[in-house]
């Protein structure tokens, strides 16, 4: 395990306050605010502290209220819904200078036997044949605005191995290309040992723990399909100006945040100064492990 990936367990190891009332730290982001993921990933981290073990979670959904300030503390506030025979249910409130800047509704239940079937994994190559975040980067640092882009890009996913199977939306700036984005991702590092007790303030215990740094992750390319539609190559190159605006996740099979996953994503409309991604993470071996849906601002930056 790396320091990132360590320093990453860490963000998500919360500090009780009161009874349902936990205060997570941030850090600085590649923009000036606090990345989304985090946001997501330590509130429901804060969820499932409150709920036994043996429920993961099987859905959240959220929405991002105002940006976040990686120089202050979150707090947040966890009420306790529902408490079922089957199914547990969570709201949480993340709160920074008194102000709402997230919210988050997540659902547990208990694993049980059902109908079941999936989608078809779609092809891809094997992650081990695509080039590392550090391999791939640099050569297109000169399409970047910012040149310490390139850096804090690379410190940001330090804990993550995260793939792309084709070339990113800054790689092809002005061409037009099919919404569609893969990447390749899993922890920097084994998990094994990493999880704690979810009692007395440690970090999340597993399952949670990787469902918990999925959530993380999958805030990071899922509207990249989006700018592919239009020929944009992102904020870092200046050409559209966005945010998350709201997440959705559906949680359908185990997984392991230290196995590779395919992230697999699609951008079906944009409209309104607003595009729609949903994505499918699959475990390598095939099995439908995670539904995303996002909806973000992107705006084309006005002369």
């Amino acid at each position: 395990m790396n320091d990132a990936l360590r320093s990453l367990l860490d963000l998500l190891d919360l500090e009780p306050i009161e009874q349902d009332i936990f205060r997570g730290q941030s850090r600085a982001s590649v923009v000036p605010r606090v990345f989304g993921g985090q946001v997501a990933a330590q509130a429901l981290v804060a969820a499932g502290r409150t709920v036994p073990a043996e429920r993961p979670p099987h859905s959240l959904h959220a929405y991002f209220l105002r940006p976040g300030d990686p120089g202050a503390p979150i707090v947040y506030t966890v009420d306790r819904i529902r408490d079922g025979r089957s199914f547990t249910t969570r709201r949480v409130v993340a709160v920074q200078h008194g102000q709402p800047i997230f919210h988050l509704s997540a659902s547990f239940q208990i694993p049980e036997e059902g109908l079941e079937h999936q989608e078809l994994m779609p092809k891809a190559p094997d992650p081990l044949t695509l080039p590392t975040a550090a391999e791939m980067l640099p050569r297109y640092a000169d399409r970047f605005v910012d040149p310490g882009v390139t850096k804090r890009l690379l410190d940001s996913r330090a804990a993550v191995d995260l793939r792309y199977v084709d070339a990113p939306p800054y790689g092809t700036v002005g061409e037009i290309r099919e919404p569609r984005s893969q990447v390749w991702f899993r922890t920097n590092g084994s998990l094994d040992g990493a999880a704690q007790d979810a009692d007395g303030g440690a970090g999340p215990a597993r399952p949670l723990l990787d469902i918990c740094l999925v959530t993380y992750v999958s805030d990071m390319t899922l509207l990249d399909s989006v700018l592919l539609a239009h020929g944009r190559g992102g904020w870092a190159v200046g050409d559209v100006v966005g945010a998350s605006l709201d997440h959705a996740m559906w949680f359908h099979r185990p997984l392991r945040a230290d196995d590779w996953l395919l992230y697999d994503q699609e951008s079906p409309t944009a409209q309104c100064g607003r595009g729609l991604g949903k994505g499918r993470i699959f475990t390598a071996d095939g099995q439908l492990a995670v539904t995303v849906i996002q909806e973000g601002v992107i705006r084309v930056p006005r002369d």
